[in-house]
């Protein structure tokens, strides 16, 4: 990572040591839980000599090696002999028998300020659970790499699930401690809450990938655009590939009645039409090639990720006919809903809305949010 670069952990070592001085200590963390110098969180604590008694995993487990969605077991550190407790696996939120002997709770994910994406969630529930035990939370800080942009729905008053489970819009724009102290005062949890400030930041070639497919920030920045994708499986987002989620194409098993090269540059066309409706730019490139459709942000002030990937649905949507894409090849219409927190955006695209009615409408939400977050970012 860059030279001018500190992560929450070398902020926390080096001006807040007090803070977890004589405490027994548990950790939330994963493989991109490192310092400025890439070494683990967990080895910095131990070195520095505080008393690490529990690690905790969240979705992809503490070692970042699970693949989406599947469950990840309990485990026990080989070398520290100390227990590594799942939070994606029989329990999601931290019972008080893991709790139990702790003095302080670190947390430290690197994520993407995507409601979707689940660390947020384990945020949260790590939150409230601390709080019901009367146990300080300490969060080590880190950038996100879509910082500061505020797109998509809020969730429904129905629509909660652990992958809506904060009520921000769909990209929050928030670095995990402005994310924690947010859910304090929204949630009103009486709770010591302390956050290690990040500064400066971190080198893209020094980039560790908080989750398989996240490998690089520019995947990072597509996700919220294409992984409404993941519930219409027709297409393909490359996950398993170094443009996981910056690419869009047809899944090989799709009906070859309906394959879509000579389409592709069409459909960039209809999705760059139908953004530069809504008056503004919008901040990404999308070039047709013959295996499919490639996504670049250009302009991350104006980029709008969510209003992207609506527009990317309308656009194949108006090609293939409503009928054809939302039943296709095992499309999940209840996923698409999931991951948006509401069924209103699929609806209205069934219905044949275009992209910016779509984002008309979320734009209240939005505008509120904003003007309750913290204002500061890192502070």
């Amino acid at each position: 990572m860059g030279q001018s670069y500190q992560a929450g952990i070398d902020t926390l070592l080096a001006e807040h040591a007090g803070w977890v001085r004589g405490a027994r200590a548990g950790l939330v963390a994963h493989a991109a839980s490192v310092d400025a110098a890439g070494v683990p969180t967990a080895a910095r604590l131990r070195a520095a000599g505080v008393r690490l008694a529990a690690l905790f995993g969240p979705e992809h487990g503490f070692a970042g090696r699970t693949a989406a969605g599947a469950a990840v077991a309990e485990a026990r550190h080989p070398a520290w002999d100390i227990p590594i407790h799942s939070l994606y696996g029989a329990e999601r939120k931290p019972t008080p028998a893991m709790l139990a002997g702790l003095d302080v709770l670190l947390f430290d994910l690197q994520d993407l300020g995507v409601r979707c994406y689940t660390y947020c969630a384990t945020l949260r529930l790590v939150l409230e659970a601390a709080a019901a035990q009367h146990l300080a939370v300490i969060v080590l800080d880190r950038p996100v790499p879509l910082a500061g942009v505020v797109d998509g729905p809020l969730p429904d008053t129905g629509g909660a699930s652990f992958v809506a489970a904060i009520p921000a819009p769909f990209c929050y724009g928030l670095t995990p401690g402005e994310t924690a102290r947010w859910l304090r005062a929204k949630l009103r949890l009486d709770l010591d809450l302390r956050v290690a400030s990040f500064r400066g930041t971190p080198a893209v070639r020094q980039w560790v990938p908080p989750s398989p497919a996240i490998r690089s920030p520019a995947c990072a920045r597509c996700y919220p655009a294409t992984v409404l994708f993941e519930a219409l499986p027709a297409f393909d987002v490359a996950r398993r590939t170094s443009l996981a989620f910056r690419a869009l194409r047809r899944a090989p098993e799709a009906r070859a009645e309906h394959a879509m090269p000579a389409a592709w540059r069409e459909v960039a066309e209809l999705v760059r039409v139908q953004l530069a409706a809504v008056g503004h730019p919008y901040g990404v490139r999308l070039d047709a090639r013959p295996d499919g459709l490639r996504l670049t942000v250009t302009d991350r002030a104006a980029y709008r990720p969510a209003l992207t990937g609506v527009a990317l649905v309308h656009a194949l949507q108006q090609l293939m006919g409503a009928s054809t894409l939302w039943t296709e090849h095992g499309a999940r219409p209840d996923w698409f809903d999931q991951l948006l927190g509401t069924d209103r955006v699929r609806r209205a695209l069934q219905a044949g809305a275009s992209p910016a009615t779509i984002a008309a409408d979320w734009a209240a939400g939005g505008a509120a949010f904003r003007a309750e977050r913290p204002a500061a970012p890192g502070a």
